[in-house]
């Protein structure tokens, strides 16, 4: 019996054959090398943890691979580190092409996920609502 992809694949948001052809290196590696923000916010997200979303790392969505989305509620968090202060511009191009797809997106920086983790989470959470 041939496998039938799962239904969330066919949205047109996903990443195309070719799309993910090309992410799925790099996603790997990122999911493998996260930096340590990502993972200690990863920590907290996985197995259902907050607002008993399911969250998936390192997912592509078209052209973009964002660190943390929960696809049931169409939500993004991403986490920036410095290299983020040289990119302003692009991630809020990056952002509003999410967001015109329907995403809402939620950005914290390395400090918010390093010293603020309950309030990084009560934000992820009272987003899920």
């Amino acid at each position: 019996m041939k496998d039938t992809p799962k239904p969330e694949r066919d949205l047109p948001f996903h990443a195309t054959g070719a799309q993910w052809a090309t992410h799925k290196p790099l996603a790997r590696q990122m999911r493998h090398e996260p930096t340590a923000a990502e993972d200690a916010l990863w920590q907290r997200l996985r197995n259902r943890q907050v607002g008993g979303a399911k969250f998936r790392r390192q997912y592509a969505i078209e052209y973009f691979i964002v660190d943390f989305v929960c696809m049931e509620q169409r939500l993004i968090v991403e986490v920036d580190g410095s290299v983020h202060d040289l990119q302003a511009e692009y991630d809020a191009d990056r952002q509003a092409v999410l967001e015109s797809k329907g995403f809402r997106v939620l950005r914290f920086t390395n400090d918010d996920v390093f010293r603020a983790m309950p309030a990084t989470l009560a934000t992820i959470a009272e987003a899920l609502r």
